[in-house]
């Protein structure tokens, strides 16, 4: 399914519900060591998504580590992005020579809880929400794009970036564009200034996807 928002250079895989053969390999097991049992059933789902499309793309058996801020580190000349929500989890991956940078989301398609679509968007934000077309989740795709941005956003400038710092548009046709608030990307990401991605309601899920492509 997510394959669909992906560009033609990425692989990836992605497992609804559990996957009973999904493990982890020795040197991924420390991240979840004192971890409860949902936190370590969803970080093995991801870990074998993520394997599985690693072998795809030529690193066989690589073992997924974990940075600072718990973000997967790739093999070297890789990209990449991990999503899970409840009862789905997928991963992406492309060559760093075709792809600068990925960055994926999932979300179960039902509209956000009451008082937080206040405090992930601008107000401008939610006026173009009340114009769209109605019958859609609008609101969480809204929340899985900003959540997709930050994830391409993040190995390029490894900053903090927040649901205020990032001004999106939706276009009911299938794509959005997220433009930054304050200053563009430092110079290590090209002085970025915005991101565009796609997206899809489907199988009771709302999926975003950003790709940044070299200039």
């Amino acid at each position: 399914m997510i394959e669909r928002i992906l560009p033609e250079a990425a692989v990836s895989s992605e497992v609804f519900g559990d996957d009973p053969q999904a493990r982890l390999l020795p040197a991924e097991e420390q991240y979840v060591a004192r971890a409860v049992e949902k936190r370590k059933r969803e970080f093995t789902l991801a870990r074998s998504c993520a394997r599985r499309a690693l072998d795809e793309l030529g690193h066989p058996g690589f073992a997924v580590h974990s940075g600072e801020r718990r973000e997967p580190i790739w093999p070297h000349g890789v990209v990449g992005s991990i999503t899970h929500c409840q009862g789905y989890c997928a991963a992406a991956v492309a060559p760093a020579s075709v792809v600068c940078s990925l960055g994926i989301d999932a979300e179960i398609d039902d509209a956000l809880p009451e008082g937080v679509l206040r405090q992930v968007t601008l107000e401008r934000e939610r006026e173009l929400l009340a114009g769209l077309p109605a019958g859609a989740n609008w609101d969480r795709l809204l929340f899985s794009a900003k959540e997709s941005v930050y994830k391409a956003w993040f190995p390029l400038t490894g900053r903090w970036l927040g649901f205020e710092d990032a001004f999106v548009r939706i276009d009911p046709s299938g794509e959005f564009h997220a433009e930054l608030v304050e200053a563009p990307a430092p110079s290590s990401a090209g002085g970025l200034t915005g991101f565009s991605g796609r997206f899809r309601f489907e199988a009771g899920l709302v999926i975003a996807a950003v790709t940044v492509f070299p200039d």
